[in-house]
């Protein structure tokens, strides 16, 4: 297939993917800032709390990995319709997407509510860190309902044209939640000092008010709207596509998601030390690879619309560009890593042993971010955008549970190897299938129109 640059205009891609990738990727980092701050908050009580919060939230983040292949779904057929013109089709699926989402975030909530030291025993054999991660969980299991209802109509605000709308929804809701975690975690104004309890009940107030706006811009005019017909009764013909083309991407999710919870879990057995600073240095590099998401989310998006409108060249066009910008982020991402490492290390308070720790591992997360701002960009946005996610499916189970997830086990439990090794080990994921996903990219499979 040859390019034909006289389709393409450098000026429109870069005003269109700009347009979609910064309040995408601004949205991610303010996402990202609400965990940074319940971190450095909590560090500053005891560093108990923090190695707490940190692995319940590992609940929280395997419920995201269901969330996000809902999302990551929606996107696919929402971005060909819309490129399409077929509002009707977006909302049909919206509406099957929501009812779906909500009914598995609500299991998650229950769990949370009922069983948070069976959760809390998955990740730690810490009594002090059990107990103290059920009081979190119980006190935020409303938000996973919360939140699988929201980020679908999140989810379609983006993929309507509507991206800043839904970041400014999204960094109120965060700015809410930093500042109420100061308030409750240290007991301001006339509230006692809650510590955990406190920071869980920050997020629930913020997620309250994230709900409640999404829903309401949802019900605007001119709007991909809700239609409680198509949330009452599915279109079959429909359902089976979201399903052809988005289970893999449930599954992807689901086997990264376990994958990565999973280094939780070898981390949690290393002990507190271990703990804190695998959490800091989690917290830095999201905070750093919101470009990356921006990125991948704002070219999928663009890929969908023009695969959608039948312009297979110029989506193979804007697929070369956006890998080409991926990997120069990545190379700068892993360069404010290097920087930041002074000043992350004077802000938190933790161990001699834990800063040792957060110092390397911060080292080791620098030099892979350009396979992981290339990887996501590939993985995440340019080849679902195509309706194609079954290679990102395979690619991420072989990597982490034939080689990372069985090194870390072994190096950890059978030979007692160091932590910074061990953690050297489960990081490995992103460089290793590097050379894949470049080769199998090549093959241009995930130029396809998927739309009826």
């Amino acid at each position: 297939m040859s390019m034909d640059f006289s389709k393409y205009s450098p000026r429109e891609f870069y005003r269109k993917l700009f347009s979609l990738m910064v309040p995408i990727a601004f949205q991610s980092f303010m996402v990202a800032a609400v965990n940074a701050s319940d971190a450095l908050m909590l560090a500053r009580l005891d560093q108990v709390s923090l190695s707490a919060v940190s692995l319940a939230t590992q609940v929280a983040f395997i419920a995201n990995m269901f969330l996000l292949s809902f999302n990551s779904g929606l996107s696919i057929f929402a971005a060909q319709y819309w490129g399409k013109n077929d509002i009707g089709s977006i909302e049909r699926i919206f509406a099957y997407v929501l009812r779906s989402s909500a009914l598995v975030s609500a299991l998650f909530s229950f769990a949370s509510l009922f069983f948070p030291e069976l959760l809390m025993k998955a990740y730690t054999s810490d009594e002090e860190l059990i107990r103290e991660g059920c009081v979190y969980l119980r006190a935020v299991s409303p938000t996973f309902l919360m939140a699988g209802v929201s980020q679908i109509f999140l989810c379609v605000l983006k993929n309507s044209e509507h991206a800043l709308s839904a970041t400014v929804i999204t960094s109120v809701s965060v700015v809410l939640n930093i500042a109420l975690n100061a308030v409750f975690i240290y007991g301001m104004l006339f509230f006692p000092r809650m510590g955990i309890k406190g920071a869980a009940l920050a997020t629930v107030v913020s997620r309250t008010v994230e709900l409640v706006w999404s829903v309401a811009m949802n019900a605007r005019r001119g709007s991909v709207r809700l239609r409680l017909s198509y949330f009452l009764r599915v279109d079959a013909v429909l359902r089976r596509d979201f399903w052809h083309y988005s289970y893999p991407v449930l599954v992807n999710q689901i086997v990264w998601g376990v994958g990565f919870s999973m280094y939780s879990v070898i981390m949690g057995h290393l002990g507190s030390d271990a703990v804190a600073a695998n959490s800091i240095s989690n917290i830095v590099k999201n905070l750093v690879t919101c470009l990356s998401s921006g990125i991948s989310a704002g070219g999928g998006i663009m890929i969908g619309n023009e695969l959608g409108r039948g312009n297979l060249e110029r989506a193979k066009i804007y697929g070369s560009k956006i890998c080409h910008i991926a990997i120069g982020v990545g190379a700068a991402m892993g360069i404010v890593i290097v920087l930041l490492i002074p000043f992350v290390l004077s802000i938190v308070s933790m161990s001699a042993e834990a800063a040792h720790y957060l110092k390397w591992m911060l080292v080791m997360c620098s030099y892979n971010m350009i396979g992981k701002s290339s990887n996501v960009a590939t993985n995440c946005g340019i080849f679902p955008a195509g309706g194609d996610a079954k290679f990102s499916m395979i690619c991420d189970s072989v990597t982490m549970w034939a080689v990372c997830v069985p090194a870390g086990l072994l190096a950890a439990f059978v030979f007692h190897a160091p932590v910074l090794l061990v953690f050297f080990i489960i990081n490995l994921d992103e460089m290793v299938k590097l050379p894949a996903i470049f080769i199998y990219y090549k093959k241009y499979r995930w130029l396809r129109n998927i739309t009826r």
